[in-house]
């Protein structure tokens, strides 16, 4: 069994049921992202200029926070969403919308990149993809509330820039799986399908 995993994918793409799985599935110590922990992410969401350089920052604190606790686990472990999206995804996402300034975005990626060279990358990296429109019933199916409001202008951009770090990412081996065409919880035909797949993956 590899040692540390990390599951990846924009929003809806599936990655909490996938992590609930591979927790059920091979025993593995999960590690989840905080969203529900972020002081900021309820004023970002209402003025995203303001707020940009502040949440990314928690973020990446409590990514590297995270990754510390999983280097240390005696146990194969999993984690949800990698501090590689924080950056390569959400924050350049702000960036090129203008929310986190040249100045903001030079000081964050300085930070960023320095935290990466202290990290060990994963064993395996599990890319999750979905259409756009499986993405949004997703969302609309959970009814987060701060989710609700997010524009489908934002959800495209992030699709396309999760696309392209999978295109890119070499950082270990990756293993994509397209959660549109799955259903892992309720068919069991998919669900023996992912198994093999992962299994070949995580036990070899």
């Amino acid at each position: 069994m590899k040692r540390y995993i990390a599951v990846a994918g924009t929003i809806g793409a599936g990655k909490t049921s996938l992590v609930a799985w591979l927790v059920k599935r091979y025993g593995l110590v999960p590690f989840y992202e905080p969203n529900e922990t972020n002081p900021y992410l309820a004023d970002f969401y209402s003025d995203m200029r303001t707020w940009a350089f502040h949440s990314q920052a928690f973020f990446l604190a409590h990514k590297l926070k995270l990754h510390q606790q999983l280097a240390a686990s005696q146990r194969p472990a999993v984690i949800d969403r990698t501090i590689y999206e924080d950056a390569e995804i959400f924050a350049r996402n702000l960036h090129a919308q203008g929310h986190l300034s040249k100045r903001d975005w030079a000081v964050y990626r300085e930070l960023y990149e320095g935290i990466c060279r202290s990290l060990r990358p994963p064993d395996v990296l599990i890319a999750l993809t979905c259409p756009l429109a499986t993405a949004k019933r997703r969302i609309a199916r959970r009814g987060r509330a701060m989710e609700r409001e997010i524009p489908d202008a934002y959800l495209r951009r992030l699709h396309r820039l999760y696309a392209e770090w999978f295109a890119t990412y070499d950082l270990s081996p990756i293993v994509r799986i397209d959660t549109g065409k799955l259903d892992y919880v309720e068919d069991l035909v998919d669900l023996i399908d992912l198994t093999r797949t992962l299994d070949a993956a995580l036990k070899g």
